[in-house]
């Protein structure tokens, strides 16, 4: 009973002043960051959908450069990640803070070894003269792989913060925006790796 009342207390009310944010989980300003990176990514998604169509025998000569399963490797990371951060969401509404912080280490070590996967892409392509300046595609590769990575390196941050300073409503933001993370790769990798 103990635990349910802490619990009960680390999760502030809504705000009814947010509309339909307040009814979602974690900060209502999370929610605003989340949904405007969306609108961002879909402009870049649909401006490399609009470029291609105009170079597309560079684009796909281009994609057949990349490596689709370091790609592939670091989806399955980033999805059993965000199922641990929905894990520690799970443990801290239980009001088990141990748990939690489990969960939460558990999404921020995978976190990481998508980093390193994503560093050393980086490192082979730079190390076969493929850079920015190439071409469209690889502008494009750079720009939209480079803007996920830097979201990454901000949702670990995240989870960092959150484990230090642990409650109900921090725990549901941070997964929030991880949530976010692992949606944008699962849109970013068909399209940059594997659609022709």
């Amino acid at each position: 009973m103990a635990q349910q009342h802490e619990t009960t207390q680390q999760r502030p009310l809504p705000n009814p002043g947010w509309g339909p944010l307040s009814a979602l989980p974690g900060n209502p300003l999370m929610w605003v960051l989340i949904l405007s990176e969306m609108v961002v990514f879909a402009a870049f998604f649909g401006l490399f959908a609009w470029l291609r169509i105009g170079e597309r025998e560079v684009f796909d000569a281009s994609q057949q450069m990349l490596d689709p399963v370091a790609g592939g490797i670091n989806t399955l990371v980033l999805l059993t990640s965000g199922l641990f951060a929905a894990l520690a969401v799970q443990a801290i509404g239980q009001g088990d803070r141990r748990r939690c912080r489990q969960w939460l280490a558990g999404a921020f070590a995978l976190g990481v070894v998508f980093c390193v996967v994503k560093v050393m892409e980086y490192a082979d392509k730079l190390g076969q003269g493929l850079m920015p300046e190439t071409n469209t595609f690889f502008t494009f590769y750079y720009l939209l792989t480079g803007f996920h990575f830097a979201h990454v390196l901000f949702g670990l941050g995240l989870i960092a913060l959150v484990a230090w300073r642990i409650s109900h409503d921090n725990v549901e933001t941070a997964a929030a925006f991880w949530h976010m993370v692992d949606l944008i790769w699962i849109l970013l990798y068909p399209i940059i790796y594997l659609l022709r």
